[in-house]
């Protein structure tokens, strides 16, 4: 029998769990990079990156390409950088609406306003 689809959402959105595989899909949105050139910019030792392409290879998220010795990596969909993008836009109202009621909050303590 095959799972409900909301029990898969569930499990597809664990994949997407983990700040090491946001950064990686972050960088594969904007093009296919090399294992090499995603080091610096997700800022984990190379084994523990190695991890998370492979989780992000078992969900399909992302594929490899290889030339010579160098293995490069990019999204299987654009719908995932979609996906990243409509995300952001949520977490952006999210905080503009908590910065709001902070900023009334500190009003009606009369407080001035805290940048951050």
């Amino acid at each position: 029998m095959s799972k409900p689809l909301y029990q898969l959402k569930a499990e597809f959105f664990k994949t997407l769990g983990h700040p090491a595989r946001i950064r990686v899909l972050e960088l594969l949105s904007e093009r296919e990079h090399a294992v090499a050139e995603m080091l610096p910019e997700v800022g984990i030792e190379p084994a523990h990156l190695s991890q998370q392409l492979a989780v992000l290879r078992r969900a399909n998220l992302v594929r490899t390409r290889k030339e010579g010795s160098t293995v490069y990596y990019s999204l299987t969909s654009p719908h995932v950088a979609e996906l990243l993008r409509v995300a952001r836009t949520i977490l952006s109202g999210v905080l503009a609406e908590q910065a709001g009621l902070l900023a009334d909050l500190q009003a009606a303590q009369g407080e001035p306003p805290r940048r951050a």
